[in-house]
This record gives structure tokens, sequence and C-alpha cells, in this order.
């Protein structure tokens, strides 16, 4: 049984959901700034309202930042429409053929059967994305994670609504949104760091902090850039 508890913030509320965990994670959603607490079972909901409420700074913060930030004109692929890798801007020639996707000068070649739906479309260049994402993380992961001492046993490469990424320090996994292959590369490697570092220390406190400083002096200013770039309407910021 879900044990779910709604808490008013003015004129917002906060979703808690007490459950078998360790640790509180607090966390704000697109596109309207919706606000989840995820938290140990032991804690009290007054606990967790005091909790909230001495964060209220950073949640109106993030949800003014989601609110505002640009979001991706909904896709259909066609001739000629937009679409990036690694942050490079391509327009979209379709052609007839056997299902796959090639890169010339400025085009994206998407070749699909004849009669082939927008979904079809979609879901072959999706498949592409998620090797070219794959090919890069992979080699990006196993480079840091020597330089970082830390073991991972599987990269998960797939679709993900509200994060770009996720670990579990348990299991030595991490999880990368398909849609990092769409932002440069410098962003994908801020992802990639963070999830490791999370590895080592699950929560975001000084000893995180001081790990992302050491192994990556300018992650700020790339989790800043990737912050900045066009989202789909789905997802939020990390």
């Amino acid at each position: 049984m879900r044990d779910v508890h709604q808490i008013a913030l003015g004129d917002f509320a906060a979703t808690i959901e007490r459950k078998d965990i360790r640790n509180i994670h607090l966390s704000v959603h697109p596109p309207d700034g919706a606000v989840r607490v995820s938290a140990p079972r032991h804690l009290s909901v007054d606990h967790l309202r005091a909790y909230v409420i001495s964060k209220l700074d950073w949640i109106k913060q993030q949800r003014r930042q989601i609110q505002a930030q640009e979001r991706e004109s909904p896709r259909e692929f066609t001739e000629r429409e937009s679409h990036y890798l690694w942050g490079k801007r391509y327009l979209l020639t379709l052609e007839e053929g056997s299902p796959g996707v090639e890169l010339r000068p400025r085009k994206m070649i998407l070749s699909a059967r004849t009669g082939s739906s927008q979904e079809k479309r979609e879901s072959i260049l999706e498949g592409w994305y998620r090797g070219e994402l794959r090919r890069e993380a992979e080699s990006m992961v196993e480079r840091w994670a020597r330089t970082m001492g830390v073991e991972v046993k599987t990269v998960f490469i797939q679709r993900m609504k509200t994060k770009w990424g996720s670990c579990n320090p348990a299991r030595r996994t991490i999880r990368l949104n398909t849609e990092l292959a769409k932002k440069p590369k410098e962003c994908l490697e801020y992802l990639v760091v963070h999830e490791l570092a999370h590895l080592i220390e699950p929560t975001h406190n000084e000893r995180f902090v001081s790990l992302m400083d050491h192994y990556l002096p300018a992650w700020r200013e790339r989790r800043q850039a990737l912050n900045r770039l066009p989202v789909r309407h789905e997802q939020w910021r990390y």
C-alpha cells in the first residue's frame, strides 16, 4: 500500500511518498514544477513538512527555472526538419531504402521503407541515437571509472522522462537519457562524472561536491550549459 501525503505550500503542494529507502529525495518536475519527496518510512509527516519548508527557496528557484526553460517544438520527422547530434544541427533528408541513418555534411539522411509512418521514422532515429550515445558513453564511462577508481557493471541507455541520468550504487549501474546524444559531448561527460561520483557518494553532500570539484572542476559551468539547452516537454533540469 502506498504511503502518500500532500503538503500545501501556498500556491502549490508537495507530494510526499514514504517508502523503504534510507535518504530523503526532493525533486521538482516539469512542465509545471510539481514537487515530489521520497522519504524513509520512519520519518513523520510533520518532520517532512519542516524539511520541505526549509528547502522552500530552492524549490521556488527550481520551479521558476523549469517554467522558464525553452522547450523543443514537437518533431514530425519530415524533410528539412532540424535535428541534432552532439550539439550540431543537421537538416533531415528522407530517402527510401533499408531503415537506417547516415550523416553527411549538414544533413542527416533517414532511410525508411516506402510509406513508413511518422512513428516508424521516429523509431528509426531513436534507435540510431541510442546506438550513438552507447558508443560514446561506454568509452567515456570506462575512462572515467578507471580515473575515479569505481566499478561500473552496466550502462543502460534509455528514454527517460524526468532525468538526464541516474545510478544504482548497490548494483553499480548507471542510466543515461537517449536525449543526451543531441547535446554537446561536454554535457555527456558532466553526466558521466556526476553519476560515477554518486557511486562513491550517493547524496549531494559536501563530499559529493568535493569529488566533482576534484575530478571535473568546470562541472558547474557544464551543468549550467546543459540546463540552458532546449529540452523535450517532459524533461526536467539537472
